[in-house]
C-alpha cells in the first residue's frame, strides 16, 4: 500500500519511502487544488467531535510505517495551516477520499522525524464544526466544496525541521489512514501568544471615505469596522481577523468570517475588527500594509488580544466554532 511509506509526496519529502496522496483541501498557504463537492463519504460528525484514546493504538515504540500496517484503506490529508515553531503547536487538517468526498469520524494523529522513526501519539484530533446558522451565512460561504468541519490537534514539536504525520480515523471496526508532513522553524515573524502585537491602524469608514466595498468583500458586509485596532489596543479585548471572503486563496475566509459574525453577540465586551488582505481589494496591488506589519503572507489569521494588549490566541487557516469560541474566551482573561 502506498500509505505504508508515510510522509508527503516525493516532491516535498526527502525521506519518503513511497509516494502518497496528500491533497491540500483547506490550506491557508496554497491554492486549493482538490475540492470535494460530493456528499461526505463518512458523516459521523458527533462522534468525530469527541474521539477517545481507546479508539486508537498506542505507539509503544512503533514507527509510522508499522502503525500504517494497521489501516484498511487510505484517505487524503489537506493541511489547514502551514507555519509552526517549537513547542506545542496546533495542527489542523481536512480528510477526504480519493473520490474527493470528505470524511468525518473519530481521528488521531501520530508524528515522527521519519517514517521509520519511533512515533509520538496518538494525539486526539476532534472535528470542529464550521457551519453557522443561515442568518450568519454569507454568499461566499460555500465550503470549500461543502466543508462542514475541520480537524485540529495539539502536537509537541521539540526540534526544527520536517515531521512526518500519520492520521488514523476510526470508522466502525477499521482504521483509515492518511499521511502528510509539517515543518517546524525556530521562529516565524508573526506575533505569537504572550507577545504584544504591532500597534497598527486598521481601516474604518472614515479611512475609506465611506466606502464599505473597500472595507470588506463579504456579502452582505459585516459590522467589524467601527474603530481602528490602535484605538482599542490595551484598552479592550480585541478579536482581529485578517481575511478576504471574496478573494481568498484558501477559500475558507468566508466560513471563518461568518463564524466570528455568529459569535459577536456572545462577546459584547470584545471589539471585533476585520481587516481585508489586498490593497483596494485588488490582488494585483499586493498585500495591505497591515498584513506586512504582522508578517503575514497567507490568509486567514485570527489574533485575540486581552485588555492589557497581549495576544492570548492565534489561529491560522481554517478553524471551527469551538476553537474560535475558546480563542475569544481567552481574550477575556488577564
Amino acid at each position: 500500500m502506498a500509505i505504508a511509506g508515510c510522509g508527503s509526496s516525493s516532491e516535498t519529502s526527502s525521506h519518503t519511502t513511497a509516494s502518497t496522496t496528500t491533497t491540500t483541501v483547506a490550506s491557508a498557504a496554497t491554492t486549493t487544488s482538490t475540492i470535494p463537492v460530493n456528499p461526505p463519504a463518512v458523516a459521523e460528525l458527533p462522534a468525530a467531535e469527541h474521539p477517545s484514546l481507546s479508539q486508537f493504538p498506542a505507539a509503544n515504540g512503533r514507527t509510522l510505517i508499522a502503525l500504517a500496517h494497521l489501516i484498511k484503506s487510505e484517505a487524503s490529508m489537506g493541511p489547514a495551516d502551514s507555519m509552526f515553531t517549537l513547542g506545542t503547536q496546533r495542527f489542523a487538517f481536512a480528510l477526504s477520499t480519493k473520490s474527493e468526498r470528505y470524511i468525518y469520524a473519530p481521528t488521531a494523529i501520530y508524528i515522527a522525524s521519519t517514517p521509520s522513526s519511533p512515533a509520538q501519539g496518538p494525539f486526539l484530533a476532534p472535528d470542529d464544526p464550521m457551519t453557522v446558522a443561515p442568518q450568519y451565512r454569507s454568499e461566499q460561504n460555500q465550503g470549500p466544496g461543502g466543508l462542514q468541519a475541520i480537524y485540529y490537534s495539539e502536537v509537541p514539536l521539540k526540534r526544527s525541521g520536517v515531521y512526518d504525520v500519520l492520521a488514523l480515523t476510526r470508522v466502525h471496526n477499521k482504521l483509515i489512514g492518511s499521511t502528510g508532513e509539517l515543518a517546524s522553524a525556530l521562529s516565524i515573524p508573526i506575533p505569537a501568544p504572550g507577545h504584544r502585537p504591532p500597534d497598527i491602524a486598521t481601516d474604518t469608514l472614515a479611512t475609506t471615505h465611506g466606502s464599505v466595498a473597500l472595507l470588506t468583500t463579504r456579502v452582505p458586509p459585516e459590522s467589524m469596522h467601527s474603530v481602528s485596532f490602535n484605538q482599542v489596543l490595551g484598552k479592550r479585548p480585541v478579536a482581529l481577523l485578517f481575511s478576504t471572503p471574496e478573494l481568498c486563496t484558501s477559500r475558507v475566509c468566508g466560513p471563518v468570517t461568518d463564524i466570528l459574525v455568529s459569535l459577536q453577540h456572545e462577546f459584547p465586551q470584545m471589539t471585533f475588527i476585520h481587516e481585508e488582505v489586498y490593497v483596494d481589494n485588488d490582488p494585483a496591488k499586493g498585500l495591505r500594509p497591515q498584513m506586512h506589519e504582522f508578517g503575514l503572507e497567507t490568509e486567514p489569521w485570527l489574533f485575540v488580544v486581552n485588555r492589557r494588549g497581549i495576544i492570548t490566541a492565534r489561529l491560522q487557516g481554517a478553524f471551527g466554532v469551538n476553537e474560535a469560541r475558546a480563542a475569544l474566551q481567552s481574550g477575556l482573561k488577564g
